[in-house]
């Protein structure tokens, strides 16, 4: 409200801006596209005001618009999946080693998804005499390669799907898409929307006050990279990628949350998935002193 100099109250025809609105016009200009959201949050990460793992999912929602079903499915050599035409006892043990939830029922070939069968519902077979594994699938959904990732996460909330068969232009079946894979890409490693130099951004410093100069490193940064920026001598002779390191180190795929020292280097797993480590925390501990050695 304000005073008319004749007495009168009259509304401000400019709304008052929320304290969020008034927060974000301090931190920066208004961006005028989506590049620059994104490069006003990687400053707000440099300046401490948000963590690396809120950018990094903030970076994934954004990502998730501009992908489809062909860019992160399971290709088809690669999909786990049973032969109902063969006997239980010949992939059972396929469906115990991989420990997958869901699994496509193919009837002879890996064109002729027939539908999918739940891991749970096999606990019938140990309780019935008469087990049939065809009454057992529930129905499959197709959905093309070209499908839109946000599209198909809400597909899959909508009609409570958690697995998708991908199929290509001519029907055939090109490959799988679950639920949790779509989540990945906004929890997991996603690369940068912004106009970065790729192999610079594989390591970017983190200065975390009093836990002094840590670097979030890309598990794909090939190691001669990882050396030449950190001072450090690991050997690429095994394996070429920071990823492949620590996972020849700890002898399994590196879970998120794990933390463990190579030659004098602390690694901190931030964000992995099933089948690899997609970013790790690196800090380098100081050398022991030769007094302490002794």
């Amino acid at each position: 409200m304000q005073d008319h100099p004749s007495g009168a109250k009259f509304l401000d025809p400019k709304p008052q801006r929320s304290l969020f609105e008034r927060l974000t016009a301090l931190i920066s200009p208004e961006p005028e596209n989506r590049a620059e959201l994104l490069q006003i949050l990687q400053e707000a990460h440099e300046r401490n005001l948000i963590d690396a793992d809120a950018l990094s999912m903030i970076e994934g929602v954004f990502q998730v618009s501009d992908l489809s079903a062909r860019d992160i499915m399971v290709p088809r050599p690669q999909m786990d999946v049973i032969d109902i035409n063969k006997p239980i006892e010949e992939w059972l043990p396929l469906v115990l080693h991989t420990a997958h939830s869901r699994f496509p029922a193919v009837d002879g070939d890996r064109d002729k998804v027939v539908g999918i069968l739940l891991a749970k519902d096999l606990l019938r077979y140990y309780a019935e005499e008469s087990f049939e594994v065809r009454d057992m699938l529930r129905p499959a959904v197709f959905i093309p390669e070209s499908k839109q990732l946000n599209v198909l996460l809400r597909d899959f909330r909508a009609n409570r799907n958690h697995m998708a068969i991908v199929v290509d232009e001519y029907g055939g079946v090109a490959g799988l898409l679950t639920i949790e894979d779509v989540l990945e890409q906004i929890v997991g490693d996603i690369e940068d929307e912004y106009d970065y130099d790729e192999e610079e951004d594989n390591i970017l410093p983190v200065n975390d006050g009093a836990r002094g100069l840590r670097w979030r490193v890309k598990a794909l940064t090939e190691i001669e990279q990882f050396n030449e920026a950190l001072g450090t001598g690991f050997s690429d002779e095994d394996v070429d990628t920071i990823g492949g390191l620590v996972a020849n180190h700890l002898g399994r795929v590196p879970r998120k949350g794990d933390v463990f020292d190579i030659n004098n280097v602390r690694f901190e797993v931030l964000r992995a998935d099933a089948r690899q480590v997609h970013v790790l925390l690196v800090q380098k501990l100081p050398e022991p002193s030769l007094a302490a050695a002794s």
